[in-house]
């Protein structure tokens, strides 16, 4: 087998491994859904538990990628491919890491805060999954237009989070009896806005492989 098919191979592998990845953690937002809809504490654990998976393959991942640069020593968009590989699965961890955190903080909250606010927060659920959906499969399809639709995407769980942020600041002035458990709602809200940004990262690592650009900076 020559060098340049062994590398194609191991940079098929490695977008597979990404891929699944972005699976877990889009399962384990999926799981946040029916949490909070069903107050289902065990699925909640669930996800907790399940955020190792995502850990141990983020690793794996990064080792991969750090042999391929020892052994291949690649250059130009070879290796703005393996460098953006290493930085997204970086995000797609730490939108892990906060599915995660909201699953925490959904045993901690009384389920009366979760009825009250599961309006609000399960429509940022269902746009938090669709853009990291979205933004994983525009990076393995190397599609620059579906990775610059997901960054424009980014407005709505933004506006949904304003929204939110707003009726969380108005029922506490309302009422400071449950302000605490208001806030740890808002805290969850904040995680979801995060993962819509973590998922337009990776969009514009999708677009620096490509152009070598990255928030409208030449890098190489």
């Amino acid at each position: 087998m020559t060098t340049r098919k062994l590398y194609s191979e191991e940079l098929v592998q490695l977008s597979e491994s990404l891929e699944e990845m972005g699976n877990l953690v889009e399962a384990s937002l999926k799981n946040l859904f029916f949490s909070i809809e069903n107050k289902d504490m065990q699925l909640a654990e669930r996800i907790v538990a399940d955020d190792r998976n995502v850990n141990n393959l983020e690793r794996s991942i990064e080792a991969q990628c750090l042999m391929l640069i020892t052994t291949q020593q690649p250059i130009a968009q070879d290796l703005r491919t393996v460098s953006s590989i290493l930085k997204v699965v970086t995000d797609i961890e730490r939108i892990g890491d906060h599915a995660s955190d909201i699953a925490e903080l959904i045993q901690q909250m009384d389920h009366k805060q979760l009825e009250r606010y599961s309006g609000h927060l399960q429509p940022m659920i269902a746009a938090s999954r669709e853009m990291v959906h979205e933004a994983v499969s525009a990076f393995v399809a190397r599609d620059q237009k579906k990775a610059n639709d997901v960054i424009a995407s980014d407005d709505i769980i933004d506006k949904l989070f304003d929204k939110v942020k707003n009726d969380i600041v108005i029922h506490i002035k309302e009422d400071r009896s449950d302000a605490i458990e208001s806030l740890d709602a808002l805290m969850l809200a904040k995680y979801l806005e995060r993962i819509g940004d973590h998922a337009v990262n990776i969009c514009e690592w999708e677009i620096f492989r490509e152009t070598g650009t990255i928030q409208n900076t030449r890098v190489f």
